[in-house]
């Protein structure tokens, strides 16, 4: 168990731990402007936060196939939220900086309550899937 506190079998898998920055809820993601839908600036922010993220870990090698996603929240009080709110500026940006390529390759995903952070936060682990395991 590394101190994220995931848990990872043996097999040799492409695996990277991640801290990401309390996301902005699906709400304040997107902004419309007559039919037109878009990011809002609070979400391109986010993104370049994702995107500093990621070029400060040496820019790994996109993720190929199958990947499995893990996400320990810790959130910044205990006000009441709903975890799938949280799902779509993470996953966005984390593609969107190059992790992985695209969306469809997620094949597990799951979602947590692990505790309270200052100022909130997302524990990441993706992990290519080998023989549908992590």
């Amino acid at each position: 168990m590394n101190p994220h506190g995931y848990e990872m079998s043996t097999q040799a898998a492409k695996a990277q731990h991640i801290s990401l920055p309390w996301p902005p809820s699906v709400n304040h993601y997107w902004r419309a402007r007559g039919v037109k839908r878009f990011i809002s600036s609070e979400g391109q922010l986010y993104r370049e936060a994702v995107t500093i993220g990621y070029i400060d870990a040496g820019s790994p090698e996109p993720l190929e196939g199958p990947i499995s996603l893990t996400i320990r929240v810790m959130e910044p009080n205990k006000r009441r939220r709903d975890l799938d709110n949280l799902l779509k500026a993470p996953l966005d940006a984390l593609a969107h900086a190059g992790w992985y390529r695209d969306d469809s390759q997620i094949h597990d995903l799951r979602i947590y309550r692990g505790g309270y952070e200052e100022g909130g936060a997302l524990y990441v682990l993706i992990c290519q899937l080998v023989d549908e395991q992590c």
